[in-house]
């Protein structure tokens, strides 16, 4: 059987690629305050919030961050503090990708273009994606775009770039809310749902699943 080759391997970034340890700023900022089903729930608001804010009109990341950070402490009565916010917001640059990712990059890069489409700064990306060990042909940002996904602007932003339409992309991310289930409204046939325990699994949007990305290859009979 034929395997589908696309023009252009489209990526969600944190979450997918890099280790995105949002979970962990918020272990090490508020877990001598909480005990450990607390935290859990705090973690899971963090997470619910910063989704939230992203569906709004698009505003600076450290915004998101920052919001996401005071409604959620203000839901589990803990001190907010701007300066928490701001040391997680800093802290994204830093992260390095899953283990898993600079092999499956790197031989993937060889035979097929490889686009980032990110909910992040201009500022802030580069940082991440020089440590993914492999070549992009773009990355593109929420900023850029004036729209964060899941909202169909950011992936139209990236269409009217490339050049290409949802017939053309394989996209690969990890997350469903993100990235998945815009990606089937907007008609990306080729979807790749990287399984990495943030969200189980949802067979109604029709993606291949792997298990990691060094999997990624085979999957376009690489």
């Amino acid at each position: 059987m034929d395997r589908f080759r696309p023009k252009y391997v489209t990526f969600d970034c944190h979450g997918t690629l890099i280790n995105f340890q949002m979970a962990g700023a918020a272990r090490d900022l508020f877990g001598h305050l909480l005990d450990g089903p607390r935290m859990d729930e705090f973690i899971r608001n963090f997470q619910a919030y910063r989704l939230d804010e992203v569906l709004q009109d698009w505003k600076p990341y450290a915004d998101v961050v920052h919001n996401a950070l005071e409604r959620t402490c203000r839901r589990n009565n803990v001190a907010f503090r701007a300066e928490d916010a701001e040391t997680i917001y800093n802290r994204i640059p830093t992260w390095g990708p899953h283990q898993d990712v600079p092999e499956g990059l790197a031989k993937l890069a060889k035979e097929i273009p490889l686009v980032i489409l990110s909910n992040s700064m201009m500022a802030q990306i580069p940082s991440n994606v020089a440590k993914l060990g492999a070549p992009f042909h773009a990355v593109y940002t929420a900023e850029q775009a004036g729209a964060y996904k899941p909202h169909f602007k950011a992936f139209e932003y990236m269409f009217d770039i490339l050049g290409c339409g949802p017939e053309d992309i394989t996209h690969v991310s990890s997350s469903f809310r993100h990235d998945l289930m815009s990606a089937y409204d907007l008609g990306i046939m080729s979807k790749v749902w990287v399984n990495r325990g943030h969200e189980p699994a949802n067979p109604y949007y029709e993606y291949t699943e792997i298990r990691d990305v060094t999997e990624l290859p085979g999957v376009f009979g690489i």
